[in-house]
């Protein structure tokens, strides 16, 4: 299998239906821990920065890297803190 991070997303197109949670539990054993499933149906974490400037930094980092991929998580950005949620659509 080819590891989580070579592959590449393929953007959504009409009818695909979203992964199935034991396609998310498969996900979840090939991210660091620190990944949840939330309510069966998205993948989430938190990050802790320093600094606001480092959390501001990173959350521009994973926009520039989802916009290249065509897959957009949500983004929560409060003080020193960044929430990425990814739903597989």
């Amino acid at each position: 299998m080819m590891e989580l991070a070579q592959r590449q997303c393929v953007p959504c197109r009409g009818g695909v239906p979203p992964l199935k949670r034991e396609a998310l539990e498969m996900l979840l054993q090939e991210l660091q821990n620190s990944w949840k499933m939330i309510n069966n149906h998205h993948l989430q974490k938190n990050y802790i920065f320093p600094s606001y400037q480092e959390a501001l930094r990173f959350t521009n980092l994973i926009a520039n890297l989802a916009e290249s991929e065509g897959h957009h998580p949500e983004l929560i950005l409060s003080f020193c803190n960044v929430r990425v949620s990814y739903w597989t659509h």
